[in-house]
């Protein structure tokens, strides 16, 4: 074969080359998008797993604390009728935060954590959960403060360990013995007869990073077992 001819009929064109530069740069671009796509999606699951395991722990928490509400009975002089059993202050309240609803709620209890063995349990604690903002996060700390009751009541919206971060509102739901909803309670105040709800249905949100327009949203009921008891000894007042 003439070496002149072979040289000439062997090679690329122009137009091969470039083919060739195309389909390598669409096979890289879906190989990228492929991996990208991966790890965005593993993030995003990664995050929502830790959204639920941090809502379950919370939801938990708060379940035991309101199940073990507590209520003692009111000293009567006299002993001329059956003294009637009160809560002392349970007080839900609704505030705004980042523009959205976040609840506060107030309460006696028997579910005291303790974080120490020497720690003597003081039977009765001052429950209390309250939202800080973050302004770096644009989003909300819920806070649970646990305080004996032979202690001095720490300031309002004080002294608390953070219980859940990430959220975008918290919603408390008051149900009294006729089923009507509530969005406040005041055992104090006359309306409610110095009586508890029967029911509290609690809703975290929180905020959805894939999507902001559609919070990751838990909702569960409460109900307390001292409710009904109290409610009608004092009913019978």
């Amino acid at each position: 074969m003439n070496i002149r001819n072979w040289s000439k009929t062997s090679g690329f064109t122009l137009v091969e080359v470039l083919i060739t530069v195309f389909i390598f740069a669409i096979v890289l671009s879906t190989i990228f998008t492929t991996y990208t796509g991966s790890f965005r999606i593993m993030d995003q699951t990664e995050s929502q797993a830790e959204i639920y395991a941090m809502a379950r722990v919370t939801l938990e928490r708060m379940i035991e604390d309101l199940s073990s509400v507590y209520v003692f009975p009111e000293t009567d002089a006299k002993k001329t009728t059956p003294a009637p059993l009160r809560p002392d202050r349970f007080i839900g309240e609704t505030r705004e935060l980042n523009d959205n609803p976040f609840g506060t709620l107030r309460f006696l209890s028997r579910a005291h954590i303790g974080f120490n063995d020497t720690e003597t349990d003081p039977g009765v604690s001052r429950i209390a959960y309250y939202a800080v903002e973050n302004d770096q996060e644009n989003s909300i700390t819920l806070f649970r403060s646990d305080t004996p009751e032979f202690d001095e009541e720490p300031e309002e919206d004080s002294d608390g360990l953070p219980l859940c971060e990430g959220l975008s509102s918290v919603d408390f739901t008051y149900y009294g013995e006729d089923g009507t909803p509530h969005e406040q309670w005041d055992s104090t105040n006359q309306e409610f007869g110095g009586k508890l709800p029967v029911m509290v249905l609690i809703t975290l949100e929180f905020v959805n990073e894939a999507d902001p327009e559609s919070p990751i949203k838990f909702t569960t009921g409460v109900s307390l077992p001292m409710a009904g008891e109290m409610n009608d000894k004092n009913s019978q007042k």
